[in-house]
């Protein structure tokens, strides 16, 4: 799948480079060209990352353990 859109980087290219010997965002990121543009894409390849064994504190992407359930209030006309 493209995981970068504006340089249209997919997952097996960035699983090919960790493959080849990158072991940082900041590689990826120089090599590649991975979120330089908009960043959208940069958690997905945090997660590439992680998927590959790269970075076992997921390089940085916050994991949230506890999430608070949402309230949904019903709004009434004045």
């Amino acid at each position: 799948m493209i995981v970068c859109v504006c340089k249209s980087v997919s997952d097996r290219k960035i699983r090919a480079s960790i493959a080849e010997g990158m072991d940082s965002f900041e590689e990826l990121q120089f090599e590649l060209g991975v979120a330089l543009c908009c960043g959208k894409c940069e958690a997905t390849v945090r997660d590439v990352m992680a998927q590959s064994g790269v970075c076992a504190s997921r390089c940085g992407v916050e994991q949230r353990e506890h999430v608070a359930p949402l309230t949904f209030y019903e709004r009434q006309a004045a």
